[in-house]
């Protein structure tokens, strides 16, 4: 959303100037205690087992790990098990309202949060892109990330100011682009919306029924006029590197960390944000209503927002932390595929996903359904 838009820059000013002294040392936001289990449910990859032993040995805490791949697959656990299972869940920021308004999500007690190390641009940002309903906070903000366009750089070659979401459905490239379902169709409605080719604004589908369906429908239409250049669809990061590693694709509508990893395996990939803004989103810290461990769940809560955790976390996700000073401890090839996915003014150009309320969700299932199987 062009009027929430917040630059990298902004984000990270100054954060190498703000590297806290002694990160890992416990203080008045940790816990100094062993018993209990923080029970930790985070996308898959987010969390490694170093970043397990560095949190326990630095608050006493141990903690266990449960992956998931999708937010539908977190809010249908969720849902099943009426919030209960775990202390510490990791939604995407535009999705925290399906999770409040499913009374599965505790309000932040936001005097046990360490704001000051939390990039400030990020904890306002977040004010108006889920983390806030009727006026109570429900997420502390730790990182952030987009999806656009991954590519091997032997097969192809694509710059920045021409480079499209239009570039996924060229004939040329048939049965060699991997996308996502439901993102692809709004990838393409940002681009037939810079061509005037949909009948409503494009965010008007966040917030009215009527226009989503007027404007889905010409994107559908589109997609599946053009399905030929799709050779796999992907639903979570394993599925999306495959269809580079060993099923042919060499284009595709990805998350930057999917691209990010495949690079660090010596793979010939690149990532570039298109003209039209890479989608972006923000994703934190929430409290199921059944967790059991309040006291560990608010210390790792002040952990990830060092700055040696949050570079621990940006090193391992590949995604881009919201910790003051992680920047400094970050390892140089990751700064420069980050220089690489976003040069120019692509910070400045990113599409921020809009609350998407649960009426949204649900139609908008009914749409990649139809995409998917036609």
């Amino acid at each position: 959303m062009k009027t929430n838009t917040y630059s990298r820059r902004t984000l990270l000013r100054g954060a190498a100037a703000t590297v806290l002294a002694s990160p890992f040392v416990a203080g008045p936001g940790f816990a100094r205690s062993s018993s209990g289990e923080l029970r930790i449910a985070a996308w898959a990859g987010y969390v490694s087992p170093e970043m397990l032993a560095a949190f326990e040995q630095d608050t006493g805490i141990k903690a266990s790990y449960t992956p998931y791949g999708t937010n539908e697959e977190i809010l249908s656990m969720m849902r099943v098990n009426q919030g209960m299972g775990f202390d510490v869940i990791w939604p995407a920021l535009d999705r925290v309202p399906n999770y409040v308004d499913d009374n599965l999500i505790q309000p932040i007690n936001e005097s046990r949060v360490e704001w000051d190390r939390c990039i400030e641009s990020a904890i306002k940002s977040s004010e108006t892109l889920g983390a806030v309903v009727n006026g109570k906070r429900y997420q502390v903000p730790t990182d952030w990330g987009t999806e656009a366009l991954a590519y091997n750089t032997e097969k192809l070659s694509l710059d920045y100011g021409t480079a499209s979401y239009a570039d996924l459905w060229k004939p040329e490239l048939a049965g060699k682009v991997t996308v996502r379902g439901h993102s692809a169709l709004v990838g393409l409605a940002l681009w037939l919306e810079q061509e005037g080719k949909l009948p409503r604004p494009f965010l008007d589908s966040f917030t009215d029924a009527e226009a989503m369906r007027a404007n889905y429908d010409v994107v559908l239409a589109e997609a599946v006029a053009r399905k030929a250049t799709i050779a796999q669809f992907w639903s979570n990061q394993n599925e999306a590197q495959g269809a580079f590693r060993t099923n042919g694709c060499i284009l595709g509508q990805t998350w930057d960390s999917t691209a990010a990893g495949l690079k660090e395996e010596g793979q010939p990939i690149s990532y570039l944000a298109p003209k039209e803004g890479a989608l972006s989103w923000m994703e934190g810290i929430s409290l199921p209503v059944g967790a059991e461990n309040i006291e560990q769940s608010y210390a790792f809560i002040n952990w990830m927002l060092t700055a040696k955790a949050g570079a621990m976390y940006a090193s391992h996700a590949k995604v881009n932390t919201t910790a003051k000073g992680a920047d400094a401890f970050l390892p140089e090839e990751m700064k420069t595929f980050f220089q690489t996915a976003y040069p120019a003014d692509a910070i400045n150009n990113l599409w921020w996903w809009p609350v998407q309320e649960n009426w949204f969700v649900e139609l908008r299932g009914e749409y990649q359904d139809k995409f998917l199987s036609a």
